[in-house]
């Protein structure tokens, strides 16, 4: 790797798109502009615009050449060939290769890893996970997904499924994450405690408990994670339930990736980094009676640390991975 480079990073999303450059600096990375817009209807109008956005902003800071290019999108796809394939927020981009225009019109290594992947590079490379050679990303978000750093390397599996620990079942019953009751991600996503969080509110309601995130049946449609993050952080008893589950089974997940891949650290973003008051007592109190020991006392638990700047991050992290790799 040089001493210094600049990067170019790549975020695909299903309702917004963005670009950024960085400048890295020995260990660290300075973002030194960025564009965001709404995605385009179609793959092609996309492309076309991003690679339009990112010449304009490398001319407005006077950059004439990128040293490499990432890019990050929810899965599937395929990295090792650079193709999306249906992402359920992209419709129509159905073997999209989104790496081969980027790396002709810029003449520069260019790489693709879903979002997941590229979150916990960022989170490895200059987050909460440096210093590590084996630490788990957890996206906890509006999904759970994982990325997996092991042996100082991503790993991504043999079809780029690894991680995917959303849809692993912890429970014989429960709410329904990533099209399966009782799943991880039914009980530790920002889908999944919603889901939750109306149940309970239907029980209580029915009961003459009305709780506060929640006064009527017409409301249940409007219940999310915040709302009944914010009702717990005021006392209420029903979402005071909600988090208590959602944090028990989150520490039964982590004993399992403990006990399974034996990391250093597990970074866990999103919901988990803003709802800390909430999850983290009742979560490491499951994991260290469900993990083993030995293991148990090698890991340590974390929030993510990169907050907002993760979405521009995770590009340039799978641009140092297209550089390091070329």
């Amino acid at each position: 790797m040089p001493e210094s480079c600049v990067l170019a990073g790549v975020d695909i999303g299903g309702t917004k798109c963005a670009v950024c450059i960085g400048r890295m600096q020995g260990p660290g990375v300075t973002i030194i502009g960025k564009r965001r817009f709404a995605t385009p209807k179609t793959p092609t109008e996309a492309l076309a615009h991003m690679m339009e956005s990112l010449d304009s902003l490398a001319a407005d800071h006077a950059v004439t050449e990128l040293d490499a290019i990432g890019i990050s999108c929810g899965g599937p796809l395929d990295s090792r060939e650079g193709l999306i394939l249906s992402p359920p927020n992209l419709p129509g981009w159905d073997h999209i290769d989104v790496v081969t225009p980027f790396r002709t019109q810029f003449n520069a290594p260019t790489a693709l890893q879903n979002d997941a992947n590229a979150c916990a590079l960022a989170e490895w490379r200059w987050g909460a996970g440096r210093g590590c050679r084996n630490m788990l990303f957890l996206t906890f978000g509006t999904g759970m997904g994982a990325g997996l750093i092991l042996d100082g390397r991503l790993y991504s599996g043999a079809n780029d499924l690894a991680g995917e620990v959303g849809h692993v079942r912890l429970a014989d019953d429960g709410p329904l994450g990533y099209g399966k009751a009782g799943s991880f991600e039914g009980f530790c996503s920002g889908g999944g405690i919603a889901h939750q969080a109306r149940a309970v509110a239907e029980r209580e309601i029915a009961r003459g408990r009305a709780p506060s995130y929640c006064p009527t049946l017409a409301h249940l449609p409007d219940v999310t994670a915040e709302t009944v993050g914010k009702a717990a952080r005021s006392g209420d008893p029903a979402a005071l339930e909600v988090f208590d589950t959602a944090a028990r089974y989150l520490g039964r997940g982590l004993a399992m990736l403990i006990d399974i891949l034996n990391p250093e650290r597990i970074v866990i973003g999103s919901i988990y980094a803003r709802q800390r008051s909430l999850l983290e007592s009742r979560a490491l109190s499951t994991m260290r009676e469900e993990a083993l020991s030995p293991a148990l006392a090698v890991c340590q638990v974390a929030p993510a640390s990169l907050g907002e700047q993760v979405g521009d991050l995770a590009g340039l992290s799978v641009a140092v991975s297209a550089l390091a790799d070329r």
